[in-house]
């Protein structure tokens, strides 16, 4: 991945970046939800949102660091936005839904938990075509 930031990969070039500080704010909010569930809220609803926040952040740091390995790094650098965004949404309406009390949202739970299972699914394709390309 030494030429994605030649300037005719468009946004791919900033992808890496945008998607490790999306990553770092995703496991600060976790954090943060896991202190409010604990200590504010006592809540195993707003606990498990925390730790699927904070468990996908680190996830996609690593899918960032195979994507710079990788042939096809825009696939990796696909499936950790993916992955984020799933994750955000999950955790963020969970969150919404505990604090404020409100269900407005409520389907972006399920999606969120979609999202994530499909980006999870994508990284185990990515890795078997990866083995039988380098086979």
């Amino acid at each position: 991945m030494a030429d994605a930031c030649d300037a005719s990969k468009g946004a791919l070039c900033g992808a890496p970046f945008l998607i490790l500080a999306w990553a770092g704010l995703a496991g600060a909010a976790g954090v943060a939800l896991a202190a409010a569930a604990t200590h504010k809220f006592e809540s195993p609803v707003l606990t498990m949102a925390a730790m699927m926040l904070t468990l996908h952040a680190v996830a996609a740091v690593g899918i960032v660091g195979i994507a710079f390995r990788a042939a096809r790094p825009c696939f990796w650098l696909g499936v950790a936005l993916l992955m984020l965004a799933g994750a955000s949404l999950f955790a963020g309406e969970i969150a919404f839904h505990t604090l404020n009390g409100n269900a407005s949202f409520q389907m972006l739970a399920p999606t969120g938990g979609t999202l994530m299972i499909v980006s999870w699914l994508i990284v185990a394709v990515l890795a078997i075509a990866s083995a039988r390309r380098q086979s």
